[in-house]
């Protein structure tokens, strides 16, 4: 099984294969258009001009189970990413990454890239790390996603390849895409 296997659903509710990106490099990435770390928004659409060309698509997909940061419908969040942040990659139906009404492409990508801790040497990582053990345990324990902007790198074949947490900006993950490029 890889990541074309999947199917997921457009903002219309319509459904589309995961296997029409076959041979691409892709960036999977939960959002919220309304969290702090929107402002990654920027650093992904730099990666996708700077990229697609060369076989690399983000793939947005909006969440709502972190301090209800994405309260209204995927096709909003479409629109309010593409006004205010000027996104013109992919944006997916809202979907749920982590428990029991995770979508099944979340399920596959915390199964294949587990969660291996934040970067407590960088000031975010340890306050992230911080936040969530005191205010939100339950969600710090296990491998699945621990808050918006988690970004699962997906090789050409379809693999998943490795997952950066919330905390690691865009601009991090260049060298690494670059890599499967």
């Amino acid at each position: 099984m890889n990541i074309y296997d999947f199917e997921v659903k457009n903002v219309n509710g319509e459904s589309a294969r995961l296997s029409r990106y076959s041979g691409k490099v892709l960036l999977i990435v939960n959002t919220a258009s309304q969290c702090s770390y929107s402002r990654q928004f920027a650093g992904l659409q730099e990666l996708y001009e700077t990229y697609r060309d060369q076989g690399l698509e983000v793939l947005g997909f909006p969440c709502n189970q972190f301090n209800n940061k994405e309260p209204g419908s995927g096709a909003e969040a479409e629109t309010h990413c593409r006004i205010n942040h000027g996104v013109t990659f992919p944006i997916f139906e809202k979907v749920e990454v982590r428990g029991a009404s995770t979508h099944p492409l979340f399920t596959f990508l915390t199964g294949r890239a587990p969660f291996q801790g934040f970067d407590t040497e960088t000031p975010e990582g340890k306050w992230m790390r911080d936040f969530l053990q005191e205010k939100y345990p339950e969600l710090y324990s296990g491998d699945g996603i621990k808050w918006n902007f988690t970004k699962f790198l997906i090789g050409r074949k379809g693999e998943v390849v490795e997952r950066f947490e919330t905390t690691v900006e865009p601009a991090d993950i260049a060298a690494a895409v670059r890599g499967l490029l």
